[in-house]
């Protein structure tokens, strides 16, 4: 691994070559692995490690970046070249502010540690020895296993010229399993920074159960339906809002908030938090910029209360016709790397656990006539300012009747306000760390939600 001592030392042979006003180094790379399986054997095993520095120069309000991954003297020279000639040909940028220097830097948050040894030094044997436990409980079952264990070690580091210095070492350990049958499947996933945390037993037995129950799946006609949605599918869902809550996408009016913040927007009982010191979040505790990531209450009870910003973001949204409308304005640590187009948004989302949490089983013996739904996929945006999404179901969709699930359902269309749904929560789960396809992950609950609103069947 690249080691902070290391990337300083990087760092001051970049100055040298430097004639920039101000000089800016990210460092980012890491060592992964892959084991994937199909059909119930492994088909692939792979490794690697890579580490580069992105280098941003910046000539009175001009500014740029150039990358490398290789460290000997000739490379840093050129990459630095590279960066001021890119730099010196931009137009200037008004609003460009100086870097940061670490005299205005507050220590980063209390987190819990993100790497561990063990999880740095899991083997190709061991991953597959979980792949065999895998497939053997698919052939128990008679499907058909296929899937990923992924493992990695990384860092990412910040150091500029003005005296900033940031440095995080983090690992990752990944399990995705889809169970197939002849006409029903079955999906469980699961990431976290500490292997010990992940069961590949457990998740192939859930998602080879899933398998078993939804074979022979019915038809139910389109409509609006209560839901109970696993984490997962809340998950996949809620994660196309959180891009909205950046000051940048105020300013631009791209955000589905302009116009909304401070407005009972969703139902009373949503609260959301970003918490980067959560222990069950990861990632680094500073931005793109080197900045502490503060903890932030974005909704209360339902009302879009705070924004994240970058010091750019900031420093505008003072200035704008906005300022007096979106509550504090002050940069809270979630920029991205300049130069960028989104600005800033909150990465680690954690859902406020509901006053009278329910399991997915008590949801479902609440629930008359309704659809438990484990995963939605293929989701897009409709209608950005009402948060419209459509997508479809997947890998386990069941009719819930008089309290029981009784049977698989073939898979639905959706078409689904975003708002809408966080307003017709009736019950929440406690949040547990999430992992889907479509976003990132967070700290979600499972939700049962009424008047669900599903479009199409589909022939799966």
């Amino acid at each position: 691994m690249l080691t902070r001592d290391q990337a300083a030392d990087i760092f001051a042979r970049i100055r040298k070559h430097a004639t920039a006003d101000e000089l800016e180094c990210l460092f980012y790379g890491g060592h992964s692995a892959l084991t994937r399986f199909a059909n119930n054997i492994i088909h692939q095993n792979m490794a690697e490690e890579n580490y580069g520095v992105s280098v941003r120069t910046v000539f009175g309000g001009r500014t740029a970046r150039a990358a490398t991954n290789r460290f000997d003297d000739d490379s840093l020279k050129n990459v630095v070249k590279a960066s001021e000639d890119l730099a010196r040909v931009q137009e200037p940028d008004a609003d460009l502010l100086p870097m940061e220097s670490d005299k205005n830097v507050r220590p980063t948050q209390h987190a819990p540690s993100r790497h561990f040894e063990e999880t740095a030094k899991l083997t190709p044997a061991e991953r597959a020895e979980s792949v065999g436990q895998i497939v053997r409980i698919a052939q128990k079952d008679k499907l058909t296993a296929a899937g990923i264990f992924a493992s990695s070690e990384s860092i990412e580091g910040i150091f500029n010229s003005h005296g900033l210095s940031q440095w995080h070492t983090q690992t990752s350990a990944e399990v995705s399993i889809t169970m197939l049958a002849p006409d029903s499947s079955g999906w469980q996933k699961a990431n976290s920074p500490n292997v010990a945390n992940l069961s590949a037993i457990s998740l192939a037995q859930i998602a080879a159960e899933k398998a078993g129950k939804s074979a022979a799946p019915r038809e139910v006609p389109a409509g609006r339906y209560t839901v109970v949605l696993e984490p997962a599918a809340v998950l996949d869902t809620v994660g196309f809002g959180f891009y909205d809550f950046g000051g940048l996408a105020i300013l631009d009016q791209r955000s589905f908030l302009n116009n909304r913040i401070g407005t009972q927007l969703f139902g009373g009982n949503i609260n959301i938090w970003d918490d980067v010191a959560h222990p069950q979040q990861s990632g680094s505790p500073f931005d793109g910029e080197g900045l502490p990531r503060q903890k932030l209450k974005l909704v209360e009870n339902g009302v879009v209360k705070r924004l994240v910003y970058s010091r750019g973001s900031a420093a505008k949204m003072k200035k704008s016709e906005y300022a007096d409308k979106v509550g504090s304005v002050e940069a809270t640590g979630h920029g991205f790397p300049i130069p960028n187009e989104m600005g800033e948004a909150p990465m680690n989302i954690v859902f406020e656990a509901p006053q009278d949490p329910k399991t997915i089983e008590q949801m479902i013996a609440s629930t008359e006539r309704g659809i438990l739904v484990t995963r939605l996929w293929y989701i897009r945006e409709v209608d950005p300012y009402e948060k419209i999404l459509t997508g479809m179901t997947r890998d386990g969709t069941f009719l819930i009747e008089d309290g029981k699930v009784v049977c698989g359902l073939r898979n639905f269309r959706f078409n689904q306000s975003l708002i809408e749904m966080l307003s017709n929560v009736e019950q929440m789960s406690t949040p547990v760390r999430t992992s889907g396809e479509e976003s990132f992950d967070m700290v979600v609950p499972a939700m049962k939600v009424r008047d669900f609103n599903f479009t199409e069947v589909t022939k799966f």
